[in-house]
């Protein structure tokens, strides 16, 4: 029961990674509060695990403090929050086909992959740091990636975020340890979420071939790294990023 009577948040924690973290969390004691886009999912998620559920979206910051307002108000105190929403919009920065430009990343896929993944995190960090604050600490976890240590084909847009948001996860240990306050990411490696279960399997043959560990990483794999930092046992632990990839290698 590491995080027993915790109050913890995980946003985008109708599926995947975030779900995953969610019913780690409830298993090791925690008050769990999930937030989501899709209500219907989020819904399900909270029914099945005893979660309260709220429909934010994280990029925008008056939602997001609305959200942070309603659980103060319900628990009185924010001890851990996981920013973990997020999308993607893969697209090279531009194909060329015989020497004439054919495609590119559009304005409105970067503005949105920024807008959530980037600015979502941003905004649900500066929700809540007060109030871990003003009660003497808390834990901040932020989700990146390894793309974001170690760039990726295709992915411009999401690549800059998960840089983003390392170097964000290092500005606030420094500006908020003195607090109490931790701050830390976790960089998944190939996930089996609900996203990379609806590829081919040859997709992911190669994936398994890049990884040294020979399995793709399951959600449950990425929860309990969120776990450890989340619990005491990481008390001298903050501003890193703690890769869960099995090994992996990221070619081109």
């Amino acid at each position: 029961m590491r995080l027993k009577d915790k109050v913890a948040l995980v946003t985008g924690g109708a599926a995947g990674i975030g779900k995953a973290t969610a019913q780690r969390f409830a298993e090791e004691g925690a008050k769990v509060v999930i937030c989501d886009v899709n209500e219907e999912v989020g819904n399900a998620t909270a029914d099945e695990f005893g979660f309260d559920f709220y429909k934010v979206n994280v990029a925008d910051r008056q939602d997001v403090q609305k959200w942070i307002d309603a659980v103060v108000a319900k628990y009185g105190r924010i001890d851990i929050i996981v920013n973990n929403a997020g999308i993607v919009r893969d697209s090279t920065l531009v194909k060329v086909k015989d020497g004439e430009l054919v495609k590119q990343m559009s304005e409105e896929n970067f503005d949105l992959v920024i807008s959530i993944n980037l600015k979502g995190v941003f905004n649900c960090a500066q929700a809540v740091a007060p109030v871990m604050i003003k009660q003497g600490g808390g834990v901040i976890l932020n989700a990146t990636s390894i793309v974001g240590l170690d760039g990726n084909f295709g992915q411009t847009n999401y690549v800059a975020t998960k840089s983003g948001v390392i170097g964000m996860t290092k500005v606030w240990a420094r500006e908020l340890g003195r607090y109490g306050v931790r701050v830390n990411a976790i960089a998944p490696g190939f996930t089996l979420t609900e996203i990379l279960q609806s590829m081919p399997q040859k997709i992911l043959d190669g994936m398994v071939a890049r990884t040294p560990l020979g399995r793709i990483g399951d959600p449950r794999d990425i929860a309990n790294a969120y776990l450890f930092l989340a619990s005491d046992e990481a008390s001298y632990i903050t501003g890193q990023t703690l890769r869960v990839d099995g090994g992996i290698v990221v070619g081109t």
